[in-house]
C-alpha cells in the first residue's frame, strides 16, 4: 500500500510539471483522480504494456473525461507503456501526448480519442459487449466526470447497458462537484446520482476517491459485483486539485497551469518518491 501511495505522490508531481512546462492543461481533475489511476494500473487491472489495440485477454480502461490526460499519461509512462522522458513532449506540436488523448499518433495505452464529453460510456459498453461476444472473461473499466453527465448521450448508454446486461463493466464517476464553469449544483444540479443509477437498474457503489486504501478496497469490491447481470457504477468522491492546498476544492484550477512560484509551492507539498522524469 505504501508503494501505491508513493507512486501517487510522484504522479502528482508529474502532472504539475507537465502542465507548468507548457502553461496549458488540466491539473485540477488530474490531481483529484490520482489515487484511482494508481490503484487501477498498479494493483487492480490485468493489463499489458506490450500494447495491442484489440486488448484481447486483458482488462481495458477508457477515459471519457479526456481533458485529465496528464494523470493518464503519467500513469501509462510509469506503468511501462512508453518512456518517461516522453512526458516532456506533453501538448507540444507533433507530440503523441496531445491535450486530449488521440489515437492517430498511436500512443500505447490509448484505445479511443476522448474529451468530447459524454461519449466514453458508449465506447466502454461497446468494448464490454465485444468481450462477451469473444468469450473474453476480462473486464472493462471507465472513468467519467460528474459534470460530464450533463450530456444526454450518457443516459441513453446507461439505459442500454442495463437492458443488455453488460455486467462486465465497472464505470466510475469522478464526483468532485466541480466543472469548468463552477460547482455542478449551480451549473446543472445532479441531485442523487445513486438514485438515478439505481433507477436505471445498475449496481451502485460509493467510494472515497482520495484514500488509497478505500480506492483499492472499493475497486476490488466492484470487481466482485461483476458477472451478476447488471453493470456496476462507482460514485467516487474526490476533491479537485487534491494534494496541493491552494488548488483543492476549486473549479478555478480545472484548466489553468501554475506559474513558477505556484509550481514551487505545490511540489514542496508532494514528496519526490520515484524520481522526476
Amino acid at each position: 500500500m505504501q508503494q501505491l501511495k508513493d507512486t501517487a505522490s510522484q504522479i502528482r508531481r508529474d502532472i504539475l510539471r507537465m502542465v507548468h512546462a507548457v502553461q496549458s492543461g488540466h491539473p485540477g481533475g488530474s490531481l483529484g483522480c490520482t489515487e484511482y489511476f494508481t490503484a487501477l494500473y498498479f494493483n487492480i487491472m490485468k493489463h499489458n504494456p506490450d500494447f495491442k489495440m484489440d486488448g484481447k485477454g486483458e482488462d481495458l480502461f477508457f477515459l471519457s473525461n479526456g481533458h485529465i490526460s496528464p494523470v493518464f499519461y503519467s500513469t501509462l509512462a510509469r506503468s511501462g507503456y512508453f518512456p518517461l522522458q516522453e512526458l516532456n513532449s506533453f501538448r507540444r506540436i507533433n507530440s503523441r501526448l496531445q491535450g486530449h488523448p488521440t489515437t492517430h499518433e498511436h500512443l500505447p495505452g490509448i484505445r479511443v480519442a476522448s474529451g468530447s464529453l459524454g461519449q466514453g460510456m458508449s465506447v466502454a459498453i461497446g468494448a464490454a459487449l465485444a468481450k462477451k461476444l469473444n468469450g473474453d472473461p476480462n473486464l472493462v473499466f471507465s472513468l467519467h466526470g460528474d459534470g460530464e453527465l450533463d450530456e444526454g448521450q450518457n443516459w441513453e448508454a446507461i439505459m442500454f447497458a442495463a437492458h443488455k446486461n453488460v455486467d462486465n463493466l465497472v464505470a466510475t464517476i469522478d464526483h468532485n462537484g466541480q466543472q469548468i464553469d463552477g460547482p455542478t449544483h449551480k451549473v446543472m444540479a445532479l441531485d442523487s446520482l445513486h438514485a438515478k443509477f439505481e433507477a436505471f437498474n445498475w449496481t451502485v457503489m460509493e467510494m472515497e476517491g482520495n484514500d488509497m486504501d478505500a480506492v483499492v478496497a472499493g475497486l476490488n469490491k466492484a470487481k466482485s459485483l461483476t458477472g451478476k447481470g447488471k453493470p456496476v457504477v462507482i460514485l467516487m468522491k474526490t476533491e479537485m486539485g487534491k494534494g496541493v492546498d491552494f488548488m483543492e476544492g476549486s473549479h478555478e484550477w480545472h484548466g489553468i497551469a501554475p506559474n513558477d512560484e505556484q509550481l514551487k509551492l505545490a511540489l514542496a507539498q508532494l514528496p519526490e518518491t520515484l524520481g522526476d522524469y
